[in-house]
């Protein structure tokens, strides 16, 4: 059984489109003014063979021997499972599978078997220059025929006399880049999650209000029950999570608006809240503070971890429901 399609596609897009490639010029490269004099202990097809056959295995240890000094180290300060993503790129699988080395017409072919699929990739000739070299890998496509292919062209560059993967087509592999652009990305895929929680805890305040005739008194009171049945105090509107007050890596805080009025059950069921999120560590969980009122407003801004308020600008997923 074949990859799948994205899975196949995927080195065409990771020489393309991933963070962390950059277009370069040979003169701009770090490390590749000639090595005259040093032996060369591996030949570059066999050291790209190592570094798939590492990534299809996902040993993360062995893959970072196979590059540049200063790409291993910044890949191995990397999160796991950002190690672990790119591994599955240059394998083109998702799960740990086992490599078959093979030749075809006198070049290597490193085949990667992981959970019934397999992926399979097809070297090319080499070409030397001096202290790179280049080699195209074909990846067959189109069932059991393999009519069609693509194809990505991989180099590497001689560091202490050993051949290191430095680029995937016309990009040079930056890690250190690849390892920010990630963390900017992941910034704010958990501020988006932010904004949906706060929503939530709304959606609960309102449904609280409509059942009880009143908003309560703390986030705690929304949790579900420890035992029994739901109550004011045990409402059963959130996960226990979320009615701590403190959840992917922000602090909420919740507040009561009084509304006008001399009877006080009616002022009960007209009291708006705000509510506020706030980065627990600021610049690792999150950079924005968050700030949503009742009637659905969602405010923003960077204020290097302080609270957001009504005075702050609107976001820009302002009244985009999740």
């Amino acid at each position: 059984m074949g990859v799948t399609g994205a899975l196949l596609a995927a080195m065409s897009v990771l020489s393309l489109t991933a963070p962390g490639f950059v277009a370069y010029g040979f003169a701009a490269q770090r490390g590749a003014a000639p090595q005259r004099g040093v032996p060369t202990v591996s030949d570059p097809s066999q050291a790209l063979g190592d570094a798939l056959t590492a990534a299809c295995r996902q040993e993360q240890t062995a893959f970072a021997s196979h590059l540049t000094s200063d790409n291993a180290q910044a890949y191995r300060a990397l999160p796991e499972e950002q190690r672990l993503a790119m591994l599955r790129r240059f394998a083109l699988l998702e799960d740990t599978g086992k490599p078959l080395l093979s030749a075809l017409d006198g070049h290597t072919v490193v085949r990667c078997e992981a959970s019934g699929m397999t992926s399979e990739m097809r070297f090319g000739p080499t070409e030397v220059h001096e202290n790179l070299a280049f080699i195209a890998v074909t990846v067959p496509q189109g069932g059991p025929n393999r009519v069609e292919s693509q194809s990505v062209r991989f180099g590497l560059i001689r560091e202490s006399g050993e051949w290191k993967v430095l680029s995937v087509g016309l990009l040079l592999l930056d890690i250190p880049a690849m390892a920010r652009e990630w963390e900017a990305g992941d910034l704010q895929s958990r501020e988006k999650n932010i904004v949906n929680a706060l929503r939530t805890i709304a959606r609960a305040l309102k449904s609280y209000q409509t059942a009880y005739g009143k908003l309560p008194e703390g986030l705690d009171e929304l949790g579900p029950p420890e035992q029994g049945g739901i109550s004011p105090e045990s409402a059963g509107l959130l996960d226990p999570d979320l009615a701590t007050g403190a959840w992917g890596g922000y602090e909420f805080r919740y507040s009561i608006v009084p509304a006008g009025g001399e009877d006080e059950s009616e002022r009960d069921k007209a009291a708006g809240f705000t509510l506020a999120a706030t980065p627990i560590k600021y610049g690792k969980d999150g950079r924005l503070s968050f700030f949503l009122d009742a009637s659905g407003t969602l405010r923003s801004a960077d204020k290097n971890g302080a609270v957001a308020t009504a005075d702050d600008q609107r976001d820009a997923r302002d009244g985009l429901q999740p």
